[in-house]
């Protein structure tokens, strides 16, 4: 028994010692991995604390002068009802990001799961499947998501509903795709013949190695998903006022960008911008740590 505890812990340590010549070489490769990684970090850190590290009550008016252009007491001004625009952009990010993470997490699932079996069962699977991707795919995506916000409501469990149908096909052709490519590999027909089931061979041998785009796919997603919630706050179809929310925020200034008020857009627009790039570059990072035929 301790030779065996011994293997194993020298095998998993032999793991993490890979994982983590890895990391540096996709760094060294690419420096702006390390720029996407330590922003992703940063948004992570904003969403789970950002609530206590905000210097102000996000929904309490006049707790400075409105229409205050930044200053030292209040970093990036106050909007018209004198509310501080810098809580207002931390809060925010725990209920985008929270709306992003919902919406894509339920899509990759749904559409990932539904693509696999499309592409490694054929027949009438890959044919229902197939439908119902071009049926989301034959309208505007963000048409879409706006019709479906509108006649359920704008709460937030819709938005995530409305997102996570949109983002369907996406996870749905890669999987199938990929799922097409393996289900006539050697090592699931060797799979096959040593017996295991249908169910098992999906499971265990089809999903397993088609995560590695699914996970860039996620990853491109969720800038997408924040672009989506935001843009229908944007337009009255998202989370409600006076909620902070970045597409809200960047609405309620857009009105005052002609009278010189142009910090009240400005700040949650920028890190709105931040946050897709982020995601978008954490796609590229993301692909070469994942991808088992980049670590030859």
């Amino acid at each position: 028994m301790p030779e065996i505890t011994l293997a194993s812990s020298t095998q998993a340590a032999n793991a993490w010692a890979q994982r983590w010549r890895m990391l540096r070489y996709v760094v060294a490769e690419n420096p702006l991995s390390l720029v996407a990684f330590l922003l992703f970090a940063a948004f992570v850190m904003l969403a789970a604390i950002g609530p206590w590290l905000a210097p102000f009550d996000p929904l309490a008016s006049n707790v400075g002068t409105p229409l205050t252009p930044p200053s030292s007491a209040h970093w990036f001004g106050t909007d018209a009802l004198g509310r501080d625009i810098l809580s207002r952009v931390m809060v925010a990010a725990r209920l985008d990001l929270g709306i992003a993470v919902a919406a894509v997490g339920l899509s990759c699932i749904l559409g990932g799961l539904a693509g696999a079996c499309a592409g490694y069962f054929g027949g009438w699977t890959d044919r229902i499947v197939g439908r119902i991707s071009d049926t989301i795919m034959a309208f505007p995506l963000f048409v879409l998501a706006m019709g479906i916000v509108a006649a359920l409501g704008n709460t937030v469990a819709n938005i995530v509903l409305a997102t996570a149908i949109i983002n369907l096909p996406f996870y749905i052709r890669v999987a199938r795709a990929e799922s097409t490519v393996l289900r006539n590999a050697a090592f699931v027909e060797a799979a096959r013949l040593a017996g295991n089931s249908e169910a098992r061979l999906l499971f265990h041998h089809i999903i397993p190695n088609i995560l590695p785009p699914i996970t860039v796919q996620i990853s491109l997603n969720m800038g997408w998903a924040i672009l989506n919630a935001a843009g229908l706050s944007f337009i009255g179809l998202g989370v409600r006022p006076p909620q902070a929310e970045w597409g809200i925020m960047v609405a309620e200034g857009a009105q005052y960008i002609v009278s010189g008020e142009w910090w009240i857009a400005l700040f949650p627009g920028a890190v709105l911008m931040l946050a897709v790039f982020c995601f978008n570059l954490l796609g590229d990072s993301l692909r070469d740590l994942v991808d088992p035929r980049r670590r030859t």
